[in-house]
C-alpha cells in the first residue's frame, strides 16, 4: 500500500511495480496498491498486479485500502471511494474486520466444467473434491490461459463444500500473479455466488475459507442470473511500515 497523494504517479511504471513486488529481491507481494487523490470520494483505489500492469478490481485489496485510509486519517468508520470497476463502500468494524461491497453481478454462464462471472473481476469456478490435493498452480495455469477464455485470460478458483451448510473452501491461481494466492476476494465472492447456483441453494451468505485465513460473502438474488448487495467482509491486519528510495 502506498500514499499516492503526494506522490509522481509516472513513477510507478512496470519494470518497477514487478521489482517492488519480488518476493527476492523486492518488497515482496502479490500486487500493489495506490491510494490517490479522488474528486468526490474520499479516494482513488489503483491496483497493480505484482507483473506490474494495471489490474482489475481486488476485493481483499478494496478491504485493506479502507483500513489504509483510516490509518492515514482520511476516513474513520465509513467510506466510499473510486476502483477501476466503479464506486464501492466500506465499513470499518469494531472489531477489526472491513465490510467491502463488490459490484452488483449479472450474468453466470455455466460451462460443461464449471462457472464464468465477473465479480469486478473475470472468474472461472471449478468445484471438486480433495481440495487440498489439487495441483494449483500446474490444473491453474493450464485453465488460465485457455482459449476460450480471451486475450486476457482469467483467474481460476478451485471450490469445495465445507463441513456445514454455507462453508466452502476456496483456491485460487490469480491471473499477474501467476500463480497461487493464499486469498482473493473477488474470486471467493464468486465462488460463493456460483455456490448457490451450482447447489440450488437459498443460501445467501457464506463462510469462506481460504489458506490465508477466512472470509465471509454475502449477497441477494434478484434472479439465477443477477446479484446485488454483495459485501466481502474479513480482517486487514496492519503488518509493518517502511520506506525505500525510488532512484530515476
Amino acid at each position: 500500500m502506498i500514499d499516492g497523494r503526494d506522490q509522481e504517479s509516472s513513477l510507478f511504471h512496470t519494470d518497477l511495480i514487478n521489482r517492488l513486488c519480488d518476493r527476492r529481491f523486492g518488497v515482496g507481494g502479490d500486487g500493489l496498491i495506490i491510494l490517490e487523490e479522488s474528486s468526490g470520494f474520499d479516494f482513488t483505489m489503483r491496483y497493480f498486479n505484482a507483473d506490474g500492469r494495471e489490474g482489475t478490481m481486488c476485493g481483499n485489496g478494496g478491504r485493506c485500502i479502507a483500513a489504509f485510509a483510516r490509518q492515514l486519517g482520511i476516513v474513520s468508520t465509513e467510506t466510499t471511494f473510486n476502483g477501476i470497476d466503479g464506486v464501492h463502500t466500506a465499513s470499518l468494524l469494531p472489531n477489526g474486520k472491513v465490510r467491502l461491497k463488490m459490484a452488483d453481478v449479472s450474468g453466470i454462464e455455466r460451462l460443461k466444467d464449471g462457472y464464468l462471472l465477473n465479480t469486478g473481476s473475470p472468474h472461472f469456478i471449478k468445484f471438486v473434491k480433495n481440495l487440498n490435493e489439487i495441483d494449483v498452480e500446474h490444473e491453474g495455469a493450464e485453465i488460465r490461459h485457455q482459449e476460450r477464455f480471451g486475450k486476457g485470460g482469467v483467474n481460476v478458483n478451485f471450490a469445495e463444500p465445507g463441513s456445514g451448510s454455507g462453508q466452502i473452501a476456496v483456491r485460487t491461481f490469480e491471473r499477474g500473479v501467476e500463480g497461487e494466492t493464499w486469498s482473493c476476494g473477488t474470486g471467493v465472492t464468486a465462488a460463493a455466488i456460483s455456490a448457490s447456483f451450482h447447489f440450488s441453494t437459498d443460501i445467501l451468505s457464506y463462510q469462506v475459507n481460504t489458506r490465508g485465513g477466512q472470509l465471509n460473502v454475502s449477497f441477494k438474488a434478484r434472479d439465477h442470473q443477477h446479484f446485488a448487495h454483495i459485501y466481502l467482509t474479513g480482517p486487514a491486519s496492519h503488518v509493518y511500515d517502511g520506506t525505500i528510495e525510488i532512484i530515476v
